[in-house]
C-alpha cells in the first residue's frame, strides 16, 4: 500500500500528439491534473478520455509561474506529493515506487535526473538534476520565464535525492520560444539582484544574435554579488567570447575563454571552444594543447 497521496500537474497548449505517450508515463500517480490554456486543437478531449483532471484558463498577459501556480492551486489539498511536468517530457517506469523509497517525513521536494536533449544516435545529451517534486503546501512558483520554485514554509527546506528518477525531454521543434526574450527582460526587471535571470537573458540575446547586448549582459552576470556559482560564471565567458568571435575580435574572445577556462577547469566545454578558436586560426599547437586538456577531463558534471 502506497505510503503517500501522489498527484502530477501541468500546462499546456496545443499538445494532442503528446497525451497519450506522457499519460502513460504519468500513470503510476494517484491524480492527474492538467491546466490547458488556450489549446484549439483536441488536447483537452483526449486528456479528459485518459483519465486527467482538466481546467481550461485565459491568461494575458502570459507568465509561466502564473500559470504553473494556477494549476498547482487545482491539485487537491490533500495530496502528499507533486510532481510538476510538460506533456513533451517522460517519466520512466518505476518513478512512483522510487520516489516513495526516497521520501521521508522531513522531505519538502526531491531532486532527479533529467535528460533535457539527446544525441542523434538516441544516447542521452545534457543530462543533470532537476527539482519539480515538491510537497503539496508553502510552495510557488516564480519568474516570469525559466521559473523556479520557491518554498515559503516556516520549517527547513529538506531536499531527498533519488537519481534513478528519469525525466526525458522530447521536445517539439516547430514550437517557438519566441516569448522567451521579452519575458527574461521583464524578470529582470523584476528582480535585478538575480543572476540566474540576468545569465538567461545574456544568453537568450546571445541566441538571438543581439551580440554587444549579450557582451554587456553577460559581464554585468559575472559582476554581481549573488554570481558565485563557477560554472555559470564559466559559461557567461564562454558566451562572451563567442559573440566576440562573430564581431571578429578573435583576441578578445581568446582572451575571454581563457578565463573561462581559469574559472572552471574542471569543465570540457571551455577547453573545446578554445580548440575550435585556434583551429580557426590555424594555431596547430594550441588545437593539440586543448584537445589533451579536454581529455584529462574524465568526469561529466549533471548540471545544464
Amino acid at each position: 500500500m502506497s505510503k503517500y497521496k501522489v498527484a502530477v500537474y501541468a500546462i499546456c497548449k496545443n499538445e494532442a500528439h503528446f497525451v497519450d505517450r506522457w499519460m502513460d508515463s504519468m500513470d503510476e500517480a494517484d491524480e492527474v491534473y492538467v491546466t490547458d490554456t488556450g489549446s484549439s486543437d483536441s488536447t483537452v478531449q483526449k486528456l479528459r478520455e485518459r483519465g486527467a483532471i482538466v481546467n481550461i484558463i485565459n491568461l494575458d498577459p502570459w507568465r509561466f509561474d502564473v500559470a504553473r501556480n494556477i494549476s498547482l492551486s487545482f491539485v487537491s489539498n490533500n495530496i502528499d506529493i507533486c510532481v510538476c511536468t510538460d506533456l513533451d517530457e517522460i517519466l520512466e517506469p518505476g518513478w512512483r515506487n522510487l520516489l516513495e523509497k526516497a521520501w521521508t517525513p522531513q522531505t519538502t521536494r526531491l531532486k532527479y535526473m533529467y535528460t533535457w536533449s539527446f544525441n542523434p544516435d538516441g544516447t542521452p545529451g545534457v543530462t543533470f538534476w532537476y527539482e519539480k517534486i515538491h510537497q503539496r503546501q508553502y510552495f510557488r512558483w516564480i519568474h516570469p520565464v525559466h521559473e523556479v520554485l520557491q518554498y515559503y514554509g516556516s520549517e527547513s527546506d529538506v531536499y531527498s535525492l533519488e537519481g534513478k528518477i528519469q525525466l526525458n525531454h522530447y521536445p517539439d521543434p516547430s514550437k517557438s520560444r519566441g516569448q522567451y526574450l521579452l519575458l527574461l527582460e521583464m524578470s529582470v526587471k523584476e528582480d535585478p539582484d538575480d543572476d540566474r535571470n540576468v545569465h538567461y537573458l545574456g544568453r537568450e540575446y546571445m541566441y538571438y544574435g543581439m551580440w554587444d547586448k549579450c557582451i554587456e549582459t553577460l559581464k554585468k552576470h559575472i559582476e554581481m554579488p549573488r554570481s558565485y556559482w563557477k560554472d555559470e560564471r564559466s559559461a557567461s565567458m564562454r558566451f562572451i567570447a563567442r559573440a566576440y568571435k562573430v564581431k571578429n575580435d578573435l583576441s578578445e574572445s581568446a582572451n575571454w575563454l581563457y578565463r573561462a577556462i581559469a574559472e572552471a577547469p574542471h569543465l570540457r566545454e571551455p577547453f573545446v571552444e578554445m580548440a575550435q578558436l585556434a583551429y580557426e586560426e590555424r594555431d596547430w599547437p594550441r588545437v593539440y594543447h586543448m584537445v589533451e586538456e579536454t581529455l584529462k577531463i574524465k568526469e561529466r558534471p549533471a548540471i545544464y
